[in-house]
């Protein structure tokens, strides 16, 4: 069973490319999380309804988005993922916070609380 990352609801996640990491990351007005995963992952399936309500309550002070490191190793290498999922929130083009493995939304809230 493969689960897609495309979803309509309003706490949907963005997914950003090598190609559209520095518009959709980088260039954000906002503070931005980002969890680097992949398909195949488990604890990325586990921490993703965490990552749909955080993005949902936090619009516009937030935003969340996955970038799949199957697919986007450019992204993957120029920050130096070597395990999924690993979360790193950006702000103002720079990573201020990163975490290896899932969380409770409890546990990333109090984490993020510093950074955001």
């Amino acid at each position: 069973m493969t689960e897609t990352r495309t979803d309509p609801d309003p706490g949907h996640l963005a997914e950003a490319s090598d190609a559209t990491f520095a518009a959709e990351v980088l260039g954000a007005g906002v503070p931005v999380l980002v969890e680097f995963g992949a398909d195949w992952c488990p604890p990325c399936r586990q921490i993703e309804p965490v990552l749909r309500e955080l993005a949902r309550e936090e619009e516009g002070r937030l935003k969340v988005v996955q970038v799949d490191v199957d697919h986007n190793p450019q992204a993957q290498s120029a920050y130096g993922v070597l395990s999924v999922p690993t979360l790193m929130v950006f702000r103002d083009g720079e990573p201020v916070w990163s975490a290896v493995g899932a969380r409770t939304k409890r546990r990333l809230l109090q984490e993020l609380a510093d950074v955001l």
